[in-house]
């Protein structure tokens, strides 16, 4: 399975954001912790160029945590500020506009020396679909600005949103690239709920996620489904999920759609563990 998704609304938003960056101070990038590499557009380092950025390590409550801090050491070791938060419950949110401040300092700076009066920060917010914006920004401006929701492609435009008295906000609508060059991201990102579930094909998701979990967290796989041994052939790992929860159609047989919608579910909503499907470059695979 091939998968791409690139809207027209996205490629209209690519264009947006680059008219307004000439407005802006500070870039903060939003990644899912969970798959940091793969959360990131490629597209945004060309476009932000050398303005300064803070990486914030989103929905870390459902990522390793061990690997959590091995990728913020890793963008920390890039030149990047980064935070590690939950934009669900608040935490680490906190820092945020004191981050924004340090990395706009020099700019402040020279404003002063110029005898401008001192302004608001004016920062971006970009992150792909589902990263968690719009709930990060509502939290932020302690009132429901933006629109939530927990599907993909929920803002469709900008807006600005103020932030107490230093920080103001540019809302983006999430931006996917238009081709994914290694197909690995693609699954990556379709297992953690970055692309519309409506295109994709839920069993090859599901049984990319299985062989995943098998190979560096099999005893979550056999915790949640009660498995007293995990079978070395994934599709029969996934008999062996699906006999035990009932999910069998007429005859019998299997109801992989119904093996592979359970899976997924679980597996975005935290029952399975904190799980992290990526590593920093030159780190070992293991758990």
């Amino acid at each position: 399975m091939t998968i791409q998704w690139f809207p027209g609304h996205m490629a209209k938003a690519r264009r947006e954001v680059t008219e307004q960056l000439k407005m802006i101070d500070v870039v903060i990038e939003l990644v899912d912790a969970r798959i940091p590499l793969s959360s990131r557009n490629p597209m945004i380092d060309k476009l932000v160029e050398h303005k300064p950025r803070l990486i914030l390590l989103n929905k870390a409550d459902l990522a390793d945590e061990s690997r959590t801090a091995k990728w913020k050491s890793y963008f920390e070791k890039l030149g990047y500020s980064v935070l590690v938060i939950n934009s669900q419950n608040g935490k680490g949110t906190e820092k945020i506009s004191g981050e924004c401040q340090k990395l706009a300092t020099p700019m402040l700076e020279k404003m002063k020396a110029k005898g401008m009066k001192p302004r608001a920060i004016r920062a971006m917010i970009l992150g792909i679909p589902n990263v968690g914006k719009s709930t990060l920004i509502n939290r932020l401006a302690a009132k429901r600005t933006a629109q939530v929701g927990d599907r993909p492609g929920v803002t469709k435009r900008q807006q600005w949103i103020k932030v107490g008295k230093q920080l103001e906000l540019l809302d983006t609508p999430g931006i996917l690239w238009p081709k994914f060059e290694d197909q690995q991201t693609g699954f990556r990102l379709a297992a953690t709920g970055a692309i519309k579930d409506e295109i994709l094909d839920f069993q090859d998701i599901a049984l990319f996620a299985v062989t995943y979990l098998r190979e560096h967290y099999p005893k979550r796989l056999q915790e949640r489904y009660k498995l007293d041994e995990l079978s070395t052939d994934n599709v029969e790992l996934l008999d062996q999920i699906g006999e035990k929860r009932g999910f069998l159609a007429s005859g019998g047989y299997i109801d992989y759609d119904k093996v592979a919608e359970t899976i997924l579910r679980e597996l975005r909503g935290g029952l399975l563990g904190r799980l992290s499907f990526e590593v920093p470059e030159n780190e070992k695979e293991t758990v």
